[in-house]
């Protein structure tokens, strides 16, 4: 399986995403700094946020794409077909009347989501507008999901990943258009939400076209197929949904400290980099090639998979985790302090950056047990790893929040991933699925070893480095990128020097490439 290919994709579309994400963040935080407007555009995108999480994250990562995998294999392009045009009639006439009820109950969704808004009826009655001028980004987002899983599991994955691409471009472009108000700037950008959404619905739709795929919608009905999916599909657009349910649940706590879900937003944008270009395009490259591998009963090379898989990871995670946790601030200041976005913002936001750095390992070693269990049409046991954690990040979150703050809630929510993650590592262990031997152990402290070798030099390189380049032009920003490749640079060296990476391999993976 060309997992380090297929992840290479995905990965680099997704680089290309998260990076023009920084300039959509730059901006925002430039002309919304951490106000009231801030707080009410974050809180209505995180709605459609949250469906998007449990549509294309959960059911169908988790149900569709090792289903359609299945009778692809099994039953022909076909059956197939057949089986992709019962789901989406199914999943449009679900969604239609989903965006209906949420239109209409916005009000008193809003309430439960953010009741700290309640002390300003301005400031709540806009976030309820922007809420409900974006809820139909829930229907473009999982119908793009839908179509992208039926690439993937075609072993096409540039289209799917491209698609992100667009919001960002739409973001930026009205950031750039200059708003005249912090207020007309949000409400523009819930307008743009919605027209990215449509975009990347034609980009996979006419890809799957290319790719000879018959599309359809045929009177909806609850076919053998479907039930399946259903089945499949609730477990695991649950245990999927629980990440963004926690984000959630902090952010209802959030809105009763002024600032606070902004510094936890920009905190949450900035390791999401790392989370959506490893974690995401390792689970995504990782399902569909591991599927047929448990469908062919080949158990062995399927373990082989994931300790390869979490190799990868950690070799292209640590060292992200390590640079977040050393120097928040530093890179907090360098991306986003400018405008309306202060210095104070920019010490409560490397805050919490410190707390999630903490749990984004965790959150990617989920990204690549939970396909152990999605390729087995297991999607019931994921979920219950995922509701202990959450029970955990709402009392502990609840706890800290009133102990110590907004970053307590950063601090819950990194437990509550390493409780998730180690979860389905050890259920995996247990029923023999995922062998990992002396071999990962060595290369996995290797890596850690190397990590660490990184943060000590890019704590004792960065100050004097911002001292070195302060005449400069936008020199905060010029440091944390210079620094960003000197820790690319040092981490590569150690790892080479402590052989928890080789030039064999890394030659080998080039030649597969």
């Amino acid at each position: 399986m060309k997992l380090f290919k297929n992840s290479l994709v995905i990965g680099g579309f997704t680089l290309l995403s998260r990076l023009l994400g920084f300039v959509r963040e730059m901006l925002m935080a430039a002309v919304l700094g951490s106000g009231p407007m801030a707080s009410a555009f974050v809180v209505a995108f995180r709605f459609p946020n949250l469906f998007r999480r449990i549509f294309a994250e959960g059911a169908f990562n988790s149900a569709f794409v090792p289903l359609y995998a299945g009778k692809l294999e099994a039953e022909g392009q076909e059956e197939a077909d057949r089986f992709s045009r019962e789901a989406l009639s199914v999943l449009l006439v679900s969604l239609l009347a989903l965006m209906l009820v949420s239109e209409l109950a916005m009000p008193w969704i809003m309430r439960a989501m953010a009741p700290g808004f309640l002390e300003n009826p301005g400031h709540f009655a806009r976030a309820v507008l922007f809420a409900q001028i974006t809820t139909p980004y829930i229907m473009f987002m999982s119908l793009t999901a839908m179509l992208s899983g039926i690439l993937n599991a075609h072993m096409r994955f540039a289209a799917a990943a491209a698609a992100p691409i667009l919001l960002n471009i739409v973001m930026v472009a009205i950031l750039l258009s200059g708003p005249v108000t912090p207020e007309i700037a949000a409400l523009h950008l819930s307008i743009g939400v919605g027209v990215s959404g449509v975009l990347q619905v034609l980009v996979v739709f006419f890809s799957c076209r290319r790719l000879g795929i018959q599309l359809g919608l045929p009177r909806p009905r609850i076919t053998p197929g479907v039930r399946r999916l259903v089945v499949l599909g609730v477990p695991g657009a649950i245990s999927a949904g629980v990440v963004q349910i926690n984000l959630l649940v902090g952010q209802i706590f959030a809105s009763l400290q002024d600032g606070a879900i902004a510094w936890l937003y920009y905190a949450d944008r900035l390791y999401q980099l790392p989370l959506g270009v490893v974690g995401i395009a390792m689970g995504v490259a990782l399902l569909p090639g591991l599927t047929r591998q448990v469908r062919s009963g080949d158990e062995k090379g399927a373990a082989r998979t994931l300790n390869e898989a979490l190799l990868l990871s950690a070799a292209l995670t640590l060292p992200a985790a390590i640079a977040l946790g050393v120097l928040p601030v530093y890179f907090i200041e360098g991306i986003f302090m400018r405008g309306a976005f202060t210095y104070a913002d920019a010490v409560a936001t490397g805050h919490a950056l410190m707390a999630y750095a903490f749990g984004l390992p965790s959150f990617i070693l989920i990204k690549v047990f939970a396909p152990g269990y999605f390729a087995r049409e297991d999607t019931k046991t994921p979920m219950r790893f995922a509701a202990i954690s959450m029970v955990v990040n709402v009392g502990l979150g609840a706890a800290l929040f009133f102990t110590i703050g907004f970053v307590g809630l950063a601090i819950a929510t990194s437990i509550a991933g390493w409780i998730n993650a180690l979860g389905l590592g050890f259920g995996l262990w247990r029923q023999g699925q995922f062998m990992p031997d002396r071999a990962l152990a060595s290369r996995l402290l290797r890596l850690c070893l190397a990590a660490g070798i990184m943060g000590f030099a890019l704590a004792f390189l960065a100050e004097p480095l911002r001292n070195a380049l302060q005449n400069l032009p936008a020199y905060s920003l010029l440091s944390a990128v210079l620094m960003t490749f000197i820790g690319i640079i040092v981490f590569a060296l150690a790892a080479l020097l402590t052989r928890a990476v080789r030039v064999q391999e890394i030659k080998s993976l080039l030649r597969r490439s």
